[in-house]
């Protein structure tokens, strides 16, 4: 499998186009030492091209979960399939589990493309993520068109997942949570504690989460005292929502930036609280991400 890997004064950054066009490391090197701000995909999982250990993917054309795959739009009924077992649900699309071409590619920047012909999802769109690395950090920009003669529903975001030390903290200033059901589908859009606690910082291992967020500042910080470093992570509308996934027991988190709540086609809501929209066809939906590290001291 081709892998593409940019460099830009010390940083390094690795894709993996054909493997759901997966991020797999991003790295700093300065002098004898190394920084890893995402966790890094093994070779193993590349080769099984497997996004759920990978360092990062895209979501597109939805993120997240869709329930037991079902929604209705502009009259059609839709049914997906359920991509990732043992899931009862349809999730995060289809762009991170398809080959994507590599269009552009330079020392410090590169262009990834992927077209989907109509099939479960009925509509044609052409997806891309841009990626650009210097020496100040990494932008990683989304779009998907469609591509289709009808209106189509359109979401986007990014997977990122990061790396957890004993003392890692998360600050990410946010308004309410959507609360879950047993499935981790959105319930009830509330006020909680929970989102005081994130906006003002928390310690990962102090909290346990799987739950979209709505009111996001678009701006989330990672530190890992221990490492001596931290990540600014920063997004451009439509991407006003964030998703967080804090397993209890696993080396990781996940900080994910994206355009909708987990199943919007199926819920009800303003679009500040759901985030559902719709392309039309030829028009074009797009998004920014910018990851900022620091070395502290």
């Amino acid at each position: 499998m081709d892998v593409i890997t940019l460099r830009a004064d010390g940083f390094g950054l690795r894709l993996a186009p054909e493997a759901g066009g997966m991020v797999t490391r991003y790295w700093l090197e300065r002098g004898s030492g190394a920084w890893e701000w995402l966790r890094p995909a093994t070779a193993d999982a590349v080769r099984r091209r497997d996004g759920y250990e990978s360092a990062a993917f895209p979501l597109v054309p939805f993120s997240n979960r869709i329930r037991t795959g079902r929604f209705s739009f502009a009259g059609r009924d839709v049914v997906l399939p359920l991509n990732r077992s043992p899931e009862r649900h349809a999730i995060h699309g289809q762009g991170w589990q398809a080959a994507w071409t590599p269009r552009e590619v330079s020392t410090t920047s590169a262009l990834l493309q992927f077209r989907h012909a109509p099939d479960a999802w009925p509509w044609a769109y052409l997806a891309t993520q841009r990626f650009a690395l210097s020496s100040a950090g990494l932008t990683v920009e989304l779009a998907v068109v469609n591509e289709s003669d009808t209106p189509m529903p359109a979401g986007l975001g990014w997977h990122p997942y990061f790396l957890r030390t004993p003392r890692t903290t998360l600050t990410a200033p946010v308004e309410r949570i959507w609360l879950t059901d047993a499935e981790m589908l959105p319930t009830e859009l509330a006020r909680s504690p929970v989102t005081a606690r994130l906006s003002a910082g928390v310690a990962i291992d102090a909290v346990s989460l799987d739950n979209g967020f709505t009111g996001w500042s678009r701006r989330a910080v990672i530190d890992w005292p221990e490492l001596g470093a931290r990540l600014v992570m920063t997004a451009e509308p439509p991407l006003d929502f964030l998703t967080v996934f804090i397993p209890p027991s696993l080396p990781f988190f996940c900080v994910e930036p994206v355009s909708h709540a987990t199943d919007a086609l199926n819920l009800a809501g303003a679009v500040a609280e759901v985030g559902r929209r719709q392309l039309a066809p030829g028009a074009t939906l797009g998004a920014s991400i910018t990851l900022t590290p620091e070395l502290i001291g």
